[in-house]
């Protein structure tokens, strides 16, 4: 017999969980049929999103190589992919020398994830999307700081020590206190007095995350503040130009960066896939994960819309969230190939909350369940959570 094949599009997060996963229920094997696991994805390797804050302190490498994983056996593919073909079931892409290609596929996974939002062109700053971005703000960082020890005019100086994050949600939280305690370290080391740094966390709303409990909340701002992050509520950046964000409020800060981080949005290269869409962007599944429409496709993570069948509620986008659900699509899959009743999606946070910040080496964390709502932060937490970001992504 020919072998089945199993193409995952997206080797983010989701799309490692649900490849580990498939291999782990199905043994490789479908009906006496091999499966074999083909992995499609435009990087050259796993890109560590939640380890995105530290290249804007340090030259930290978190593009790991395909081969680097502990994965079970699997064949790569780098490549764009443009669209898929359900009723054929065909993946067209393009490859890595701008050519036109196309893999047939008995099974398919899409977990594209998701891309950060950005704001217009001229509105100034850089946005923090990729390694590239993370390295523009290091090095513009460290410019200031050495024009800042031989400026003589104090408010210029004060300027060149300023950052201003835009974008209070995890990723922006976990950012402002990495850049913070570095630049103290740097200015420390460059002569400057390090409580003239200031970075200034942007929050739109009243308050942080406005899912935990005010016990965790009032705790986080108390361990931002240590790491000296001042957070403006209800605050939203319009611009920056030539050194002055501009705020909502019509008042404005001076700085010498400012950082976008405004939240996420579904993959951009969903809509040209010929999957069935939200109107925001997200794949359309049922509650096991299977695509609307489209036999033996499933999507799970960032780019699918997925809800909780017993309160309608929608998932959110977290690496936390991907996981459990990768563990749950590979017993879907396993369940429809033997012909069983296949598990429903089920929220993974319905008899619990949990968080786990990171803050610098240090971080905050928070478990509320059965009416306890416990709060522990210091170094602890930070290894925690630097363990779980390892094991999400493989490593060896």
């Amino acid at each position: 017999m020919d072998d089945l094949t199993c193409i995952i599009i997206g080797g983010g997060y989701a799309g490692l969980k649900a490849l580990k996963q498939i291999q782990e229920t199905t043994r490789g094997m479908a009906n006496g049929r091999r499966i074999r696991f083909v992995l499609v994805d435009k990087q050259p390797g796993h890109l560590r999103k939640l380890r995105l804050f530290r290249p804007t302190t340090v030259e930290e490498e978190i593009m790991i190589p395909w081969n680097d994983l502990v994965l079970g056996e699997f064949e790569f593919v780098q490549g764009t992919v443009r669209s898929v073909d359900s009723e054929k079931k065909w993946v067209q892409y393009v490859d890595v020398q701008g050519n036109d290609a196309q893999i047939h596929y008995d099974l398919l996974v899409v977990a594209v994830g998701s891309t950060v939002r950005r704001p217009d062109t001229d509105q100034g700053g850089i946005v923090l999307t990729d390694q590239q971005s993370a390295a523009a703000i290091r090095e513009r960082w460290h410019v200031n700081l050495r024009k800042a020890a031989e400026e003589t005019n104090p408010e210029e100086q004060k300027r060149l020590m300023t950052i201003a994050v835009a974008g209070a949600g995890i990723s922006g939280i976990e950012t402002s206190a990495e850049l913070a305690l570095s630049m103290q370290k740097e200015a420390a080391a460059l002569g400057l007095n390090s409580s003239n740094i200031s970075v200034y966390l942007l929050n739109s709303h009243e308050r942080l995350l406005s899912e935990v409990s005010e016990k965790f909340r009032r705790k986080l701002d108390q361990e931002l503040n240590k790491c000296g992050v001042t957070v403006l509520h209800n605050r939203k950046a319009m611009r920056e130009e030539t050194g002055e964000v501009t705020l909502n409020n019509g008042d404005s800060l001076k700085v010498g960066l400012l950082i976008w981080m405004i939240g996420l949005i579904p993959n951009p290269a969903l809509s040209g896939m010929g999957l069935p869409l939200t109107p925001d962007g997200q794949v359309l599944v049922d509650e096991c994960y299977r695509v609307q429409g489209a036999p033996e496709v499933y999507s799970i993570g960032d780019c699918a819309r997925i809800v909780d069948p017993k309160t309608d509620k929608a998932e959110q986008k977290t690496c936390f969230e991907a996981g459990l659900q990768g563990i749950r699509l590979g017993k879907i899959v396993s369940a429809d190939l033997e012909g069983q009743l296949a598990p429903v999606h089920k929220a993974s946070k319905s008899n619990m909350d949990v968080y786990n910040i990171g803050l610098g080496q240090k971080g905050v964390f928070w478990i509320r369940k059965w009416g306890i709502d416990m709060v522990m932060t210091g170094k602890t937490p930070g290894k925690i959570k630097k363990l779980v970001e390892d094991k999400a992504s493989y490593l060896r």
